[in-house]
């Protein structure tokens, strides 16, 4: 069995936020922007990779959520705590001195890590935690 990642979801609170960081900061093509009502569903991904995306979406879209659950989410995405992804780079120097001009929220600056990568961290406009190792 053949399997491929075609997307992968996070949660954001601010679509303009989140275009300015994914797509104005890390360079990834806007794909697909539809709104209903009064929230948006953002598909962004790398140029030349037609076939990996990341959804940006509405953290408590779903109307099976409870109000609790709703308000667990939106806590857990200001603590930086509730979702995150792994990207990778051939020039983490060039791409960390990118976001870190921008403004980006600076978790970790370029590392060697234990395990044999090196890496930094940061958080987009919602929280997320974006760890990105060089390639």
């Amino acid at each position: 069995m053949e399997l491929t990642i075609s997307a992968s979801f996070l949660p954001h609170t601010d679509p303009e936020a989140s275009l300015a960081f994914y797509r104005d900061l890390l360079g990834f093509e806007v794909r697909l922007d539809v709104g209903y009502q009064d929230m948006r569903w953002i598909t962004v991904g790398p140029p030349g990779q037609p076939g990996t995306s990341i959804v940006l979406q509405p953290p408590t879209a779903d109307p099976n959520l409870s109000d609790d659950e709703r308000r667990t989410i939106l806590e857990m995405m200001a603590k930086g705590t509730y979702a995150g992804i792994q990207l990778r780079t051939p020039d983490l120097q060039s791409l960390f001195e990118v976001l870190e001009s921008g403004g980006a929220d600076i978790v970790q600056e370029p590392t060697d890590q234990d395990w044999g990568k090196r890496d930094c961290a940061v958080r987009d406009p919602a929280g997320n935690l974006l760890r990105i190792e060089q390639a």
